[in-house]
């Protein structure tokens, strides 16, 4: 009975270490991501029709954001006239 309660005792200290190690990590390789990037994805009309020439719209908002793609491309989103809201994203610094 002894030996069944120090495997549960070891077993449970290896998870405890193990969740904090991977607690740890997580933070230290964290990625962070442009806020720029999530505003224009809801500003975008999500219909990820790719006729802005990338296949989704989080794809182009990145683009947008990176590589300084031109804002206009979003067909669905003229209809929609999101436009002007992503010239006003874009205008601002980024908050990171």
């Amino acid at each position: 009975m002894i030996q069944f309660l120090y495997g549960v005792i070891l077993l449970t200290a290896m998870g405890f270490a193990a969740g904090i190690g991977l607690g740890i990590a997580a933070k230290k390789f964290e990625v962070k991501e442009d806020s720029r990037v999530t505003e224009l994805v809801k500003v975008l009309p999500g219909a990820n029709c790719g006729l802005c020439g990338y296949p989704g719209c989080e794809a182009y908002a990145k683009a947008i954001v990176y590589k300084g793609e031109a804002i206009g491309k979003c067909v669905p989103g003229k209809k929609m006239g999101v436009e002007a809201k992503m010239k006003e994203i874009m205008a601002r610094t980024n908050e990171r």
